[in-house]
């Protein structure tokens, strides 16, 4: 069963909007107002932006999380941990066999924690 939708909480939904934009490196999809909503597409998942949504955790897969990081940075985004090797993959059940699982996060302009894994061959 493929997830078609993630909702995280914005109290401010133009600066949300902006965070996630300079994050994902896209644009958002649609936006309705009223209620409040902003959509992005995620490869076929849905971010959905709203004040209303609880806060979630977000883990997105980027292929170098020190340049991910860096980049944020320089944007002035909150860095809460670098890298950190959370496990070895050696079957294909949570990720490609032979990689590490490295997990940095950052927090998003409204305070959500947002993970970024890369999976490094080792």
């Amino acid at each position: 069963m493929p997830l078609v939708q993630v909702a995280q909480h914005a109290d401010d939904l133009d600066r949300a909007t902006a965070f996630y934009t300079l994050l994902l490196q896209a644009p958002p999809a649609a936006r309705f107002e009223p209620p409040g909503l902003v959509f992005f597409d995620l490869g076929g998942t849905r971010l959905l932006l709203e004040r209303g949504a609880p806060p979630a955790v977000l883990y997105l897969a980027v292929p170098d999380v020190d340049a991910e990081l860096a980049r944020l940075r320089a944007a002035g985004v909150a860095v809460e941990s670098d890298p950190n090797p959370i496990f070895r993959h050696e079957d294909d059940r949570l990720g490609p066999a032979g990689t590490d699982e490295l997990q940095a996060f950052v927090r998003d302009s409204e305070g959500n924690l947002v993970g970024l894994v890369e999976h490094r061959r080792g």
